[in-house]
């Protein structure tokens, strides 16, 4: 089980995220950074963009109340240069083993992104895709965790 840190990849749960957010106001950023184990909880970038993709004009303003709020804590992860090429290199290990297309592998592009920046900084990533995060983890060992957001 992983205690350091956690990665919440959640966009499958938008619904779940942003009626956290609206019910609970200000105190939401708070809340959502202490949702697993008494651990500090961090967002990734890629995980904002895919918020902000699938946002209307209400949600718009909860993905950004998100950021903000992530921000001031500090608790963002970002991918650099290193994370990019380990991707890409994991998604040609994944190609070849099950014989992904280019479609397989762009679908898993973000999943990829997310999964190298936590490994690099030893944080959990928290998702609810344990098909895609065992198979990415077969290539790049980092810490992961199915849970239900």
């Amino acid at each position: 089980m992983c205690t350091e840190h956690w990665v919440a990849r959640c966009s499958p749960h938008f619904s779940t995220l942003l009626s956290i957010y609206l019910r609970r106001g200000n105190g939401a950023a708070l809340a959502l950074r202490r949702v697993a184990s008494d651990a500090p909880l961090w967002v990734s970038s890629v995980v904002l963009e895919e918020l902000y993709a699938g946002a209307g004009d209400r949600e718009r303003r909860v993905v950004e109340r998100l950021e903000r709020d992530f921000d001031r804590a500090k608790r963002i992860l970002v991918p650099n240069l290193s994370d990019w090429t380990q991707a890409g290199k994991v998604l040609a290990g994944l190609a070849a083993k099950y014989d992904y297309e280019q479609i397989g592998q762009g679908r898993l592009t973000n999943d990829a992104l997310i999964a190298m920046s936590a490994g690099r900084l030893g944080i959990c990533v928290i998702t609810a895709n344990e098909r895609d995060y065992r198979r990415l983890a077969e290539f790049r060992a980092f810490q992961w965790q199915v849970a239900a957001i």
